[in-house]
């Protein structure tokens, strides 16, 4: 991604619906893994642009860094007094097996050797710590937005889940997001000619927001969507303790 797309991801974070409901998410999957008996430790917010994942993580008790490849999305992270390192997700600068949880919001879709940044996300976790990603799903909604973002590919279901796999974690759950506007999705998309990443009216952001969170209460995670989440952990090690289950 681009330096201007950082600048406008930095500047809508905090208000775009797209933005608030994915850290509504988060957040849901920290209090699950929470009252699993997950204890908050050290994370790493893989791709963190202006930390808004990163400050979700640490209200929630973990002690995380921000990683972000670019100079703008570490300033804006580094003015919100986040700790922030900049890396390559393919050479993450951590020891290896020290981490507990490894978020990777919208990052291995950016990245030609996604198998790679998939590895280092097992290498930087420790046995039995948690990994939460998402990517863009479906290459039929590919557009020109996807080009002007930066991205490499779309996933399905099977691809994501092949790449997670083959890094050596155990996937524990996938799901589709934003399913009830995929429709729109696809409609806007066909007719955009850059990134639409923008700041929308705000009645027409209150709607969306509305959707979007209507979604989280509905059984339609196995339709098809604009994104796709997977919750993931490393095996554990012999002789060590296994993940806490999630039901």
């Amino acid at each position: 991604m681009d330096a201007t797309e950082i600048r406008k991801l930095a500047a809508l974070e905090d208000t775009h619906w797209w933005y608030r409901e994915r850290r509504v998410l988060l957040g849901r999957a920290l209090r699950r893994l929470a009252a699993a008996g997950t204890r908050p430790g050290r994370a790493l917010d893989i791709g963190a642009a202006g930390g808004g994942n990163t400050r979700v993580l640490r209200a929630h008790g973990w002690r995380p860094v921000a990683l972000e490849y670019s100079a703008e999305g570490a300033g804006v992270a580094r003015g919100r007094g986040l700790d922030v390192i900049r890396a390559d997700a393919r050479r993450l600068p951590v020891r290896s097996a020290g981490l507990g949880l490894v978020v990777a919001f919208d990052i291995l879709e950016h990245v030609d050797e996604d198998h790679l940044a998939a590895a280092e996300l097992r290498r930087a976790l420790r046995p039995g710590g948690t990994a939460l990603i998402t990517v863009p799903a479906d290459m039929r909604l590919w557009s020109a937005h996807d080009a002007a973002v930066g991205h490499v590919r779309r996933y399905d279901r099977a691809g994501l889940r092949a790449v997670v796999e083959r890094a050596g974690l155990v996937v524990d759950e996938l799901w589709s997001w934003n399913v009830l506007l995929r429709p729109v999705a696809a409609w806007r998309r066909r007719r955009c000619t850059g990134s639409d990443l923008d700041e929308p009216h705000p009645l027409v952001n209150l709607g969306l927001r509305t959707v979007v969170a209507v979604e989280r209460h509905l059984p339609v995670q196995a339709l098809p969507g604009v994104s796709l989440m997977l919750r993931a952990h490393r095996p554990s090690d012999p002789g060590t303790p296994g993940p806490v289950k999630i039901d």
